[in-house]
This record gives structure tokens, C-alpha cells and sequence, in this order.
């Protein structure tokens, strides 16, 4: 069985007892309808997994900060998280993803930012700047947890002057959510992924910096 985040024990055990309050239920009409919720259990558990993940060795190497599928790669003019231009790499969580969040590379978290705000599906056009979101300023990128339809609560452990590995879990996004890794433009060497790629966090190589 894949390793359980502990962020996500609050709702296993909330969610397993009105799963079981149903499922009895159910029972009363017919044994076999208990099965009925054995589906929504399984997802339950499967969607705090914490997988292990081989974290790339490679020199300048900046890694994925989330699971999920690459929903755009854009160049900016101005990121006001990087004062200055940089590219921004979003990643869309579904409800089936792993939802930790992992540092794209080593360094020290400057600064943190909470945002609240709406919460517009995360595949709007303006989630990015409308949505409830947490910025995290480590070195030099900057990575956002947003929170999306569904989602409700944003989860980060990480303080300012705290020192994070590269690919280590300082977080998650709890249900269907958004990441986005935010490069400054002249440390960009290469851009390793392209659209409607499939990433995972602290194991694909997102870019190659200088």
C-alpha cells in the first residue's frame, strides 16, 4: 500500500465514517449496495497518497513541483513575484493526481504569500491572479499553490529562511487544484516539457537552468 501524507488524515477518517454511515444503509435494503461506496473509499485514500519519488541528480536541473499535466508554458515581460521577465509553468492537478507539492530546486524560501479569493475552476484564464493561492519565493523562482473549484484549503509547511532540497515536500493542495513554477527569463537555459505532458512532482525535469 503507497505511504499516506499526513495532511490528509483528518479527512480519511471523516470521510471512511459517512462512507460507512452509507454504506449501512444501503444494507438495510440490500447486502450488496454496501459495495456501492467501496469505489469512493479506495479514491479517498488513493487521493492523499504520498508515493516515493527518485529525486534527478542532473546539475541544474529544476523539477516538477507538482503531479499532473502541463496546461501552459509562457513567457512573461513581467512577473511581479520576480520583479522582471521569467517563464511561467502552470500544472493542473486533477482529482485523481498526487497532490504534494515539492520544491523545484535547493534553496532558501524568502518569502511566503496567502492570497484569498475566488475560486474559479482552474483551468479559467484567471485563476491565476482571482483564485485563492499561497506564493512561495525559494531563491530565485517562485512556486504557487492555487486553490480551484473544488479545492478548499491550501497546505504549506514552508517558513521563510527555512533551506529546501530540491524535490522536497514542503506542502499540498487539497482536491482539483493548480501549480505554477515561475522562472526568471535569463536563468532559462532549456524548457524540458511541453503542453499536455504528464509530470511528477520532484521527479520530471521541468527546465534546465544556467
Amino acid at each position: 500500500m503507497l505511504p499516506i501524507t499526513r495532511h490528509g488524515l483528518r479527512e480519511i477518517v471523516i470521510g471512511s465514517l459517512i462512507l460507512a454511515v452509507i454504506a449501512a444503509a444501503l444494507g438495510f435494503a440490500h447486502w450488496s449496495l454496501t459495495f456501492l461506496v467501496l469505489p469512493l473509499w479506495i479514491w479517498l485514500f488513493a487521493f492523499f497518497r504520498d508515493p516515493n519519488r527518485t529525486i534527478p541528480a542532473e546539475q541544474h536541473a529544476m523539477v516538477s513541483p507538482a503531479d499532473g499535466k502541463v496546461t501552459d508554458i509562457v513567457e512573461l515581460d513581467h512577473i511581479p513575484e520576480l520583479n522582471g521577465p521569467g517563464v511561467r509553468v502552470g500544472i493542473f492537478l486533477s482529482v485523481f493526481s498526487v497532490h504534494i507539492n515539492r520544491a523545484p530546486c535547493e534553496g532558501v524560501v524568502r518569502a511566503t504569500k496567502y492570497k484569498p479569493g475566488k475560486f474559479l475552476d482552474v483551468r479559467h484564464p484567471d485563476c491565476s491572479t482571482l483564485n485563492e493561492s499561497n506564493t512561495i519565493h525559494m531563491g530565485d523562482v517562485v512556486v504557487k499553490q492555487i486553490a480551484g473549484l473544488i479545492a478548499r484549503r491550501i497546505v504549506c509547511e514552508a517558513k521563510p529562511q527555512d533551506k529546501l532540497a530540491r524535490g522536497e515536500k514542503f506542502g499540498m493542495i487539497k482536491f482539483g487544484s493548480r501549480t505554477e513554477l515561475y522562472i526568471p527569463k535569463a536563468q532559462v537555459q532549456e524548457i524540458r516539457v511541453k503542453l499536455k505532458d504528464k509530470v511528477k512532482g520532484g521527479e520530471t525535469v521541468i527546465a534546465r537552468t544556467k
